[in-house]
């Protein structure tokens, strides 16, 4: 169904929307190439929410080239006017001859429609090439579009006995400084970072992306159940949410000064619930939460199940068993409770050692 040329174009359009990797949130990363007579007659990639998307910046560079050419797209284009028009017509009024999609959109508002559009118009249509990778690529915007709540990525750093920091709170810096840029990188691609009270309390963190070429800043989120963060505290400003479990007082008004979001969150068993805490985030068009926290509100997170993916930077010391574990989770009864992970990528920054691994489904009982 593929040729080896159709694999290398749509090769060639993932790379181009990796570009988009750090800036294009709450939209999802797309490329495209246009080829005609076996040369790219244009390329482009979606850069920022509300700018021109990646099929109108390779038509554009193509030009009357366009007319008769194949388009390579690493999702479905969009048929609807959003805050732009929809790619799909343009394709058709550009006159291209055969449109390769990566992936079906899983945007209600798309999913198929724009597929539909073309072959209706007498183009040529293909779906699939690629599509793993393509998915990969966003796999915060299919979360919130399938899911309705955020790709979760747990973000850890540890000796390799399992520690992150000594038993009074010292953590800086257990791994090396290759290990903490690649950190600030899944903190620039994340459209949320989530912390908790107590690493605030300990480190006093900003939470920022530093060292990486970006100007969007992911939202801050501190979960703080009892509401007892500091109006002076650095994480706090536009752009930081505190979600409490406690009523609205003082101290709100103080935090909202700050120019922070108070969120009041609590469950029946009067804790932040993270799980509505996620429905939310969604909401507001949060497609990746990068989670730096303590173990007890990373133990919370996977017992609620709402942990996918675990980064990991392992440095090769040893703390004793005095030092701080990595996650508080209940006690199990026996191995089969066990959270179960499958490693999808292992690799060496300095000297440290980077685990990236995927949380396997609980079987049904």
């Amino acid at each position: 169904m593929f040729s080896v040329a159709d694999h290398e174009f749509m090769a060639r359009a993932l790379r181009l929307a990796e570009l988009g990797l750090w800036t294009t949130s709450p939209n999802p990363r797309v490329g495209c190439v246009l080829v005609k007579d076996g040369r790219i007659v244009g390329e482009g990639w979606h850069r920022r929410a509300g700018e021109a998307h990646a099929e109108i910046h390779a038509l554009k560079a193509a030009g009357a080239d366009a007319l008769g050419a194949v388009a390579y797209v690493t999702l479905e284009p969009c048929s609807h006017f959003g805050r732009t028009p929809p790619c799909a017509k343009a394709l058709i009024d550009a006159g291209v001859s055969r449109v390769v999609a990566a992936m079906q959109d899983p945007n209600p508002e798309v999913s198929g429609r724009g597929l539909a559009m073309l072959r209706e118009a007498g183009i040529e249509v293909v779906c699939g090439l690629l599509e793993a990778e393509a998915r990969e690529l966003n796999i915060g915007f299919v979360s919130r579009m399938t899911r309705q709540r955020p790709w979760v990525r747990l973000k850890m750093a540890a000796s390799l006995d399992g520690r992150t920091a000594l038993a009074n709170g010292q953590s800086q810096w257990i791994t090396g400084a290759a290990a903490r840029q690649d950190g600030h990188r899944w903190r620039a691609r994340a459209c949320a970072i989530l912390t908790g009270m107590g690493t605030v309390r300990d480190d006093d963190p900003q939470l920022t992306v530093r060292g990486v070429d970006t100007t969007r800043q992911p939202l801050r989120v501190v979960v703080d159940g009892r509401l007892e963060i500091s109006p002076s505290a650095r994480v706090l400003g536009s752009g930081t949410v505190i979600a409490t479990a406690s009523e609205e007082g003082a101290l709100s008004d103080a935090l909202r000064a700050r120019g922070a979001e108070v969120w009041s969150l609590a469950n029946t068993a009067g804790r932040v619930d993270l799980s509505r805490l996620l429905t939310l985030l969604a909401q507001r068009g949060i497609n990746e939460v990068h989670v730096e926290a303590g173990r007890g509100l990373s133990g919370a997170l996977f017992a609620a199940g709402l942990v996918d993916e675990l980064l990991l930077y392992m440095a090769p010391c040893l703390l004793g068993s005095d030092a701080r574990g990595l996650v508080d989770l209940p006690e199990l009864s026996s191995l089969a409770e066990k959270v179960a992970l499958k490693i999808s990528d292992l690799r060496v920054l300095g000297d440290d050692l980077r685990i990236l691994a995927r949380v396997v489904p609980a079987k049904a009982p």
